[in-house]
């Protein structure tokens, strides 16, 4: 008689982890461009030619920017951004970002001494609202932040008429983004700027590392400045324009960045191609629906491949018991960051007397009495896979319906255990950081 896997059931999905390539992807060319990195004994890039300056210029090339400003990881790249448009110059300086992300696309926000304004997101994408931005605009408004989240673009044709409509800037955070296209032109210098992330789990990586995209002489001139503690690259000597901090990415990380890049457009491409052919798989099934049908997306860079979570299609068993069970099957499903970003204790004022200076603390909104329903919702039904989940061969994906519909068959033997199954924390810790 055929089990759940969750009630000690052979996994169907059993050999799904095998066909799944290992992350992150390394080959020899990435072990020689980082050997001779560290052979060639500048560590630092402060010198003309170095491995930042030469991967700089070919990912904004490949973003189709006209300059890219390495950093040491995706939260200072953000951080960058903001300090770079003078966004905290001013007392009461507010910048709205969507509620559902990860936490550093608000808490940049506050590190340069603005207020972030949280905006509901599209409870069928978890993107940021457009409509619900314009209204929470203010005279203290100075940008906004949309994420591309999982690498699905956000409407940018509404962000960008708003941005100039209000007078505004409009910054990307798009740390799940790499090759992501919006009318076919990728994500990241459509704003005034982006900004991206290199963490482990993204889909270029060096560990760590960020990058800051511009088509501004004005700001990435700005922007090179506040990097580098003020100082010109390339000029000698201990002259400093600004005060300003340490944003610099390593000489190593470059050169490994660098090698990576040339395989991501290889990458992006199929992860684009199989992305369509799971979403279809996905749909037929009728407990999971994908995210994302919006024409103007023309290429979708995936760090998640998000699906919504249908229980009226399985007797409204609990999403973290249905999580339970398709792991257990051998699906590597997950969230992304669990509640909205004002439901987190930073957010709560116990806590953020401990971190906001008081001049700053008391111009902030009660996030704790915010109820925004499309992030409740998203919340509420998101799941995600993994993106090197889609370069693995199309067996892979048979192996991932195989283990929904056999769920679906079997719905009454798992209400019968939901009682019996204890979900721990760990059941939605999909333990991709950023």
């Amino acid at each position: 008689m055929v089990k759940l896997a969750a009630n000690g059931g052979e996994p169907v999905a059993k050999d799904l982890s095998r066909m799944i390539p290992r992350w992150p992807l390394l080959d020899e060319d990435d072990v020689k461009v980082v050997v001779e990195a560290i052979k060639g004994g500048h560590w630092c890039r402060l010198y003309p030619g170095s491995y930042a300056e030469r991967f700089e210029a070919e990912f904004a090339k490949y973003h189709d920017a006209k300059y890219g400003i390495a950093v040491a990881n995706g939260t200072v790249s953000l951080e960058l951004a903001l300090k770079t448009l003078g966004v905290g110059l001013n007392l009461g300086d507010e910048v709205i970002v969507p509620a559902y992300t990860f936490i550093a696309t608000a808490s940049a926000v506050t590190e340069v001494g603005a207020i972030p304004v949280f905006a509901d997101v599209d409870p069928k994408t978890g993107n940021i609202d457009p409509k619900d931005v314009e209204g929470r605009i203010t005279e203290r408004t100075r940008a906004i932040i949309t994420v591309h989240f999982g690498g699905y673009p956000a409407d940018m044709d509404a962000l960008t008429s708003i941005a100039k409509k209000h007078g505004l800037y409009l910054i990307e955070d798009a740390a799940h983004a790499h090759g992501s296209e919006w009318r076919g032109r990728k994500v990241g210098a459509i704003g005034d700027m982006g900004s991206f992330s290199f963490q482990e789990s993204k889909s270029l990586t060096a560990g760590e590392g960020g990058i800051v995209l511009t088509n501004s002489d004005e700001l990435a001139e700005r922007a090179r400045l506040i990097h580098n503690i003020g100082r010109v690259i390339g000029q000698p000597g201990y002259i400093h324009y600004i005060l300003s901090s340490n944003y610099r990415l390593s000489e190593i990380q470059a050169a490994l960045l660098l090698s990576r890049l040339r395989k991501l457009p290889s990458e992006v491409k199929v992860k684009n191609e199989n992305g369509k052919v799971l979403a279809d798989m996905i749909k037929r099934t009728g407990v999971v629906e994908p995210t994302g049908n919006d024409d103007r997306v023309t290429v979708r860079g995936y760090y998640y491949f998000v699906m919504l979570y249908k229980p009226e299609e399985l007797n409204n068993i609990p999403k973290e018991v249905f999580i339970e069970a398709l792991r257990a099957e051998g699906v590597p499903v997950g969230v992304s960051y669990g509640p909205p970003l004002y439901k987190q204790p930073a957010f709560k004022r116990e806590n953020l007397v401990k971190s906001i200076p008081k001049y700053i603390l008391d111009r902030m909104p009660n996030y704790e009495r915010l109820n925004l329903p499309g992030a409740e919702e998203f919340a509420r039904r998101e799941l995600v896979l993994p993106h090197y989940l889609l370069l693995a061969p199309r067996e892979a994906f048979e192996l991932v319906v195989a283990a929904i519909e056999k769920i679906k068959e079997h719905v009454d033997e798992l209400q019968q255990s939901v009682n019996r199954l204890k979900v721990s924390d760990a059941t939605i810790d999909t333990t991709y950081h950023r």
